[in-house]
């Protein structure tokens, strides 16, 4: 074994209803006023208020910026932190989904007191060196685990995006709260969970940094995830189900934040770019292709995750790849997620313009187990659509 290093969110809170328990918690961490990052939909949704009333009733004051869209825009991010640093925040809480989230992690970098980076100044690998404000995620769906993540992902032009990485984006308290999800609609629970699964199967399969730690954390969440997707989907309101979906994304977020992901999210990417398709059906509609394509030389590893989703015996590697594939088409399938580019609003003139910008995400494709040029991403692209 080659030696590997392992970094987190600092502390988890995993316990339905420990919303109710914010104010508290950021206080612990030093709060005197506390900017909140949402989006629209949350802010219609009933999870807010009692979030809001608590933090009147403890005293603490809570300003909240409610404008995160899906995909953000560079332009949200600075209108968030100038918010921030208006009302004197001095700690974030991202409340929702990925998005929002990220959009908390560069907040709090950007509206700290001694920060001199621009938001411009950090897109890559380590460039964000600068204090920040103490950070709380609190996630709404289980799908990206940005709560555990140093990746906060910005949309930089009318159809880029780019990310910051840093060690100083990780949260210093994830809190893991249940009952946030159980009015998330079926597609979104569909979407977002199979999302949380391409993190594990990505990791364990990562050319860079996979590591026995983070294989098993990838293990568990495949496990969590493809055991309970299915009940989440169809019954909504099943406390454990989505407990058990929540944590393996948690997992999964863990897993890539030390083995990154790879292909099945380059070629995803563009997708969301150019027809806004949510980042979790994006990464589902090129996941059975792209593992397809990566069989040659993963199949190996792909044979050991099989029998986490499949009791199918097999024969050998080659065998095990195609019934862990099998597996997940079929599971995409039973969550009601569609299959075909086309489906999703994908034009067919569009497919070479799309594997040219998946050529642009090398940060990823270099993770990935078998090298992938821009023909063989326009191809992936032709067999799904």
């Amino acid at each position: 074994m080659s030696g590997f290093e392992f970094a987190t969110t600092h502390r988890v809170l995993v316990e339905a209803g420990a919303a109710g328990r914010l104010p508290q918690l950021c206080r612990e961490l030093g709060a005197s006023h506390v900017m909140l990052v949402t989006d629209p939909g949350i802010r219609s949704t009933p999870l807010l208020g009692p979030v809001e009333q608590r933090f009147q009733d403890e005293g603490l004051p809570l300003s909240v910026f409610d404008q995160v869209s899906a995909d953000p825009a560079d332009r949200i991010v600075l209108d968030a932190a100038a918010q921030a640093k208006e009302v004197g925040a001095n700690l974030v809480i991202g409340f929702g989904g990925g998005s929002s989230m990220d959009v908390a992690k560069l907040v709090a970098l950007l509206a700290h007191p001694s920060a001199t980076q621009k938001l411009a100044d950090i897109y890559g690998v380590g460039l964000a060196n600068g204090p920040r404000l103490p950070l709380v995620q609190v996630p709404t769906t289980a799908g990206t685990g940005s709560e555990v993540t140093p990746v906060a992902i910005v949309t930089t032009g009318e159809t880029t995006k780019a990310g910051v990485v840093a060690p100083s984006l990780l949260p210093d308290l994830a809190v893991l709260d249940a009952e946030l999800t159980l009015g998330l609609p079926a597609h979104v629970t569909a979407a977002t969970g199979v999302d949380a699964m391409v993190h594990a199967i990505e990791a364990y399969t990562s050319a860079h940094k996979k590591n026995p730690y983070s294989d098993m954390l990838a293990r568990e969440a495949l496990r969590l995830l493809g055991c309970n997707i299915v009940t989440a989907v169809n019954e909504g309101s099943n406390l454990a189900a989505r407990e058990a979906c929540l944590l393996g994304a948690m997992m999964a977020g863990q897993a890539f934040a030390n083995a990154p992901v790879a292909a099945v999210h380059a070629l995803a990417y563009p997708l969301g770019g150019h027809f806004h398709i949510p980042h979790g059906l994006s990464n589902s509609l090129v996941l059975p292709e792209v593992l397809r394509f990566n069989a040659r030389d993963a199949a190996p590893l792909y044979a050991q995750l099989a029998p986490i989703l499949s009791d199918r015996p097999f024969a050998d590697h080659e065998d095990g790849a195609g019934v862990l594939i099998a597996a997940l088409e079929k599971l995409i399938r039973d969550v009601g997620l569609p299959t075909r580019l086309r489906d999703a609003g994908v034009t067919e003139d569009s497919l070479e313009n799309l594997a040219s910008d998946a050529m642009l995400q090398q940060r990823l494709l270099v993770n990935n187990p078998r090298e992938v040029s821009e023909a063989d991403a326009l191809a992936i692209y032709k067999a799904v659509f």
